[in-house]
């Protein structure tokens, strides 16, 4: 099924409501044109990953789960109801 979009002076195209659905993009979003083999293909570009992510507890520190403070307090030897 062939779906038609004119380009603009701009160079802009409006994208059919059938492609957005299938591509789970609105607007906004972001999406890449890829060539290959002669085709032109549309994609999402999908946000990133934090590049950070990989490093959590890296260094044996606090845990997602935990608190800076607590992390803290256990280093300096200390129970979590200690008062400064």
């Amino acid at each position: 099924m062939a779906m038609i979009s004119t380009i603009s002076s701009k160079g802009q195209v409006t994208v059919p409501v059938e492609v957005r659905r299938r591509l789970g993009v609105k607007a906004g979003d972001r999406i890449a044109y890829v060539v290959k083999d002669g085709l032109t293909y549309i994609q999402p570009v999908r946000g990133e990953e934090n590049p950070f992510t990989k490093w959590i507890g890296a260094l044996g520190g606090p845990q997602p789960d935990g608190t800076a403070v607590r992390f803290y307090r256990e280093l300096r030897g200390g129970g979590e109801d200690d008062d400064e």
